[in-house]
Parts: structure tokens; C-alpha cells; sequence
């Protein structure tokens, strides 16, 4: 359980990225700043607003669309995509509202001319796996409540094209991608008339007992480090169980085999000097010679988060236009 009381300065804790304190006796303490404090860039080219989708668990989500479409819908020739984005964080930390997501969501919306939508989960180590898988799927589902209400919220419907949605997710978020990806199946017939497209896993963060050479070899000062990921782990796995979960392992000897599930298009994307680089690839190539459509695209010399750490630099911009030929490639025109 949460807690703002004062800690005995002698207990010892594990901390992550300044914003998260797990103290020896149980005692968890969460700080309100973000990790990455930096500017909003909010030019008023994107518009945005919070909605509930989730009221049980007090869960929001943050949509985005370009600004030109909320002042003249009607001159819209066509609908636009809708682009989900979850964030990432180990499973432990993370917000929609933080400025570095936020700041990358201006950019999706603007560059992807799309409709974004950023949702929350719960976190670990207070809501540990499955619920950030659960609350990504109730965020599919808050959707198909929108496609198909009597009364919808026209901010979203008015430009918003259900028959084209992607689902993409950055570290923790594309491990919640891939396991929307495996629930909903191709074609994602149980969201209709939402239609998933295609998923877009950005560094996905998935492990095992056995460690890949990239996590065991990768450099202590790398941005995510094995001691972070270590740590996220054992801060988000269900108690009593290990990095060959499920959920974590896709590949592990407990998980369910996906040779015979069918896969809606996949983009796989990571940074060469990622500590989980290998498993990215390894994932990618175990689907790609199961018959799905995957792509997998390696930025050389980039770390974990490359794209929102540093979303102006030439690498992000390259991603960018990736992305957004995938999505050109796997959208229907009507």
C-alpha cells in the first residue's frame, strides 16, 4: 500500500528512477514528480483532453488529435487512424502524464496525423501482473463502448476511424501490446467494429530465467541497466513466480505456444545497444518464421527509450516515418 509517512531513515529500500521507494518492511512510497522532468512542448497544434475509462480503478486515459480537426471535422476527406500509445516503466512507474510521454504523444498526433490514445494501468509493486495487462485490455474495450454508443463523445468520433486502429506500446507497454496482440487475435473480431490493424512494440520489455547475451553482457551505465530490470521484475511478477511467467516469457516453458496463434501485423522496434535487444529480435524472428507479418527494425547505437528521451534527434525521426508507413501500409482505405 502506498504511503506519504515518514520511513525510519534506516530501513533499507529499493529505489527506481528517483520516483518509486520500496522499503524492507513493505512500506512503499511514490514520489508525484516525474522521472524525466522536462518541458511540456505544447504548441497548440495538438489538442487533447483526460477521459475515465476505467471508474473502479480510478484509471484515465489521454486522448490527442490534431488541433485543424477539432475546428472543421467536416473538412476531414478522410477519418483519421486511431494510434494507442502505452507507456513504459517496468511495470512500476510511468504516467500519461508525464512530460516526456506527453511531449511524444504531441509528436504522434502531429507527425502520424492520427488520434492518439495514451492510457494509465496499475502499477507494481501495489498492482503486480496481470493487472497492467487487464487495464490495457479494458482500454481496447472503453473503444468499442465509444464506436458503439447511442451517444458518443463527438471530440472522438468525428474524426476518429475504428475500422483503423494500433495498438502500440514503449518498453512495458509493448509487453502489454504483445499480449493484447495474443488475446484479441488477428482481426480483434471480439472488439468489433474496432479493428485492430497492426502493433507497433517499441523495445518490448519481456525477460526469462535464462538471460539473453545482451542482458547478461550489456554495460552497467546503460540507460536500463540489468540491475533496473532486475528489479522491475521482481517488483512486478506475481509473488511466488519468476521471469519465465507467461506473461514476461512469451517463449518460457510454462507459456502458451504461439506457433498456432494468428497475428495481426507487428512492427518490432529497438535500439542496437538495448539491453533487451536480443529477445526483441528473438521474438520477432520465432513470429516472422511462424507465417506472421513482422517487421523488425534495429537503430544502431541507440539505447532503451531513444525515441522519448530524445525525440527530436535524427533516429526519432527516422522511427517516425517508419511508423507511419506501417500504419499506410496496413490501414484499409474505407
Amino acid at each position: 500500500m502506498s504511503s506519504n509517512t515518514a520511513i525510519s531513515p534506516t530501513l533499507p529500500y529499493e529505489e527506481c528512477r528517483g520516483v518509486l521507494r520500496v522499503y524492507s518492511d513493505g512500506s512503499i512510497v511514490r514520489s508525484p514528480k516525474p522521472s524525466f522532468d522536462v518541458p511540456v512542448h505544447d504548441d497548440g497544434s495538438v489538442d487533447w483532453k483526460d477521459v475515465v475509462f476505467d471508474p473502479n480503478n480510478q484509471l484515465q486515459l489521454r486522448l490527442y488529435k490534431p488541433a485543424a480537426t477539432t475546428h472543421s471535422p467536416s473538412s476531414l476527406s478522410k477519418k483519421l487512424p486511431i494510434f494507442y500509445y502505452i507507456h513504459g516503466g517496468g511495470f512500476c512507474i510511468g504516467s500519461r502524464a508525464w512530460p516526456n510521454c506527453q511531449n511524444y504523444c504531441f509528436q504522434l498526433a502531429s507527425q502520424l496525423q492520427c488520434v492518439v490514445v495514451a492510457p494509465d494501468y496499475r502499477l507494481a509493486p501495489e498492482h503486480r501482473l496481470p493487472a497492467a495487462i487487464d487495464d490495457g485490455f479494458a482500454a481496447m474495450k472503453w473503444l468499442q463502448a465509444q464506436a458503439e454508443a447511442e451517444d458518443p463523445d463527438t471530440w472522438l468520433t468525428e474524426v476518429a476511424d475504428f475500422g483503423n486502429v494500433f495498438v502500440s506500446g514503449d518498453s512495458a507497454g509493448g509487453n502489454i501490446a504483445h499480449n493484447l496482440a495474443v488475446q484479441l487475435g488477428a482481426g480483434s473480431v471480439e472488439l468489433g467494429p474496432v479493428r485492430v490493424r497492426g502493433y507497433v512494440l517499441l523495445a518490448p520489455f519481456f525477460g526469462g530465467t535464462v538471460l539473453a547475451r545482451s542482458e547478461a553482457e550489456g554495460p552497467k551505465e546503460a540507460f536500463l541497466n540489468w540491475e533496473l530490470i532486475d528489479r522491475f521484475w521482481r517488483l512486478s511478477i506475481p509473488i511466488g513466480e519468476d521471469r519465465d511467467h507467461p506473461l514476461v516469457n512469451p517463449f518460457g516453458p510454462n507459456s502458451q505456444s504461439l506457433e498456432e496463434v494468428a497475428f495481426d501485423p507487428i512492427l518490432v522496434v529497438v535500439g542496437a545497444s538495448d539491453l533487451l535487444k536480443d529477445r526483441a529480435q528473438d521474438y520477432a524472428n520465432r513470429l516472422k518464421n511462424w507465417g506472421n507479418k513482422v517487421e523488425y527494425v534495429e537503430f544502431e547505437g541507440q539505447q532503451h527509450g531513444f525515441f522519448t528521451i530524445q525525440p527530436s534527434s535524427q533516429p526519432a525521426k527516422e522511427l517516425m516515418l517508419i511508423i507511419k508507413r506501417f500504419i499506410a501500409q496496413n490501414s484499409t482505405c474505407c
